[in-house]
């Protein structure tokens, strides 16, 4: 990932210096545990752990002649360490380095990818309190619907990203599990213990098969879900990017001191958080594909899933974790509009309260289509004439028949819609 769009802190994460560290660790585990079962001298593991080195330079040198980067990082570890050498690596394959090293990575970054969720949701929760009973226009199909008020939009966003909290959590367990069972995965060179004891001081569990590599469902499990968490800050963003529209103008992007919208026109405060989110997403979604694609390998493996996922799982998780934090200022910062909110609300001549006239008819006896057809008939007189739709229905006589004129402007009230922002909140656990 570029840095502009890199955090320091995830992208310390996959960086080539914490990557050979952690290949590292895993080779001195596997040796600790060799000594342990009596495969190793005691004395070889002592002296590995105390000398053990890499030198990312060195070895990328190395790399270029023996094409091979495990290869790389031995030869390079062996001149540190010296004669005792011999016992790093003794029956392993490449992949058991480097699909554990891959597990604690995505681990490491998975759980700050948690920690980002668990900020949104914060700032989502405090955001929905906060407007609870701003009264804003729904829409579907972009057009006016019903009265919602914008502390909903709020919670429900709160409550999926609560959902992806769960996801992310189940993906990093799911995916934190480590090998080191050899060529293809038969640990004819290897014990078991070996597998357990690097993995329990990795942090990992031991996998419960596999062949040359761990299998890539597991990856793509991960992926997918980094996918579906990007769609919940692309609909925040997409949302924003509508509401910061010039005719609707319900919201907008904070728009800092000296920040400049356009080179061209002076005037311009571009939702251009929102659109980078939107952007990014797409990209994430078109890495999970990736993902799934890779599960099947040739045989016992093949290396065809290997140049992928070096570039779509550090990126995924960089864009992903720099997105949410984006997200976590950009709902933070959000300016609302609660007066230009009343006024969308209007622009429709009351028309938003047309199903309370309906459900209130149905209730008095009416069939519902016969009502359905007296509200609608005067519901396109507004629309086509721009009058009032109170007004409309007031000259009415048919509608008139069936009410008394204060009951019948009852129903243009938003007092009712209070009623059930409370109990959605109340069941949100949003207090």
């Amino acid at each position: 990932m570029i840095e502009r769009y890199t955090r320091p802190e995830m992208g310390r994460i996959w960086t080539e210096e914490n990557k050979y560290n952690i290949w590292l660790e895993i080779e001195i585990l596997a040796v600790e545990a060799m000594a342990k079962l009596g495969q190793v001298p005691e004395s070889a593991a002592k002296h590995i752990r105390a000398t053990a080195k890499c030198d990312v330079d060195k070895i990328n040198e190395i790399e270029k002649v023996t094409k091979h980067d495990v290869i790389a990082f031995l030869t390079n570890v062996e001149e540190y360490v010296g004669e005792d050498s011999r016992f790093i690596h003794l029956g392993m394959t490449s992949s058991d380095v480097l699909d554990t090293c891959l597990a604690v990575q995505m681990k490491q970054a998975g759980e700050m990818i948690i920690d980002d969720l668990e900020k949104l949701a914060v700032v989502l929760k405090r955001r929905a309190l906060e407007f609870k009973h701003t009264v804003t226009v729904g829409r579907s199909h972009g057009i006016h619907a019903e009265t919602t008020t914008f502390g909903l939009k709020m919670a429900l966003w709160y409550d999926e990203c609560q959902r992806n909290i769960v996801r992310m959590k189940r993906a990093v367990e799911t995916s934190s599990v480590g090998m080191i069972s050899g060529a293809v995965g038969t640990y004819e060179h290897l014990s078991p213990l070996v597998e357990r004891h690097v993995c329990e001081n990795l942090g990992l569990t031991p996998v419960n098969i596999s062949t040359q590599v761990i299998q890539r469902d597991i990856h793509a499990e991960y992926m997918t879900t980094i996918a579906i968490i990007s769609t919940l800050v692309e609909k925040i963003g997409i949302e924003i990017r509508h509401l910061q529209r010039t005719e609707v103008r319900e919201a907008e992007e904070y728009f800092s001191v000296g920040q400049k919208g356009s080179s061209a026109m002076p005037h311009k405060r571009n939702p251009i958080a929102s659109e980078n989110i939107s952007g990014q997403a797409r990209l994430l979604r078109g890495n999970a594909h990736a993902a799934i694609e890779n599960n099947a390998l040739w045989h016992e493996r093949d290396i065809s899933h290997s140049s992928v996922e070096r570039v779509i799982i550090p990126d995924s998780t960089i864009s992903l974790d720099y997105i949410l934090n984006r997200t976590i200022k950009l709902i933070d910062g959000l300016i609302v509009y609660p007066d230009r909110m009343e006024e969308n609300l209007n622009m429709t001549f009351g028309l938003i309260h047309s199903q309370k006239v309906l459900l209130a008819l149905a209730r008095k006896g009416l069939k519902r289509q016969d009502a359905y057809v007296l509200v609608q008939r005067n519901s396109m007189k507004t629309w086509d004439e721009q009058i009032p739709l109170i007004d409309s229905l007031l000259a009415d006589p048919d509608i008139m028949s069936h009410f008394e004129e204060e009951e019948l402007r009852n129903l243009f009230s938003y007092d009712k819609v209070f009623d059930s922002v409370d109990f959605i909140f109340n069941r949100l656990g949003i207090k």
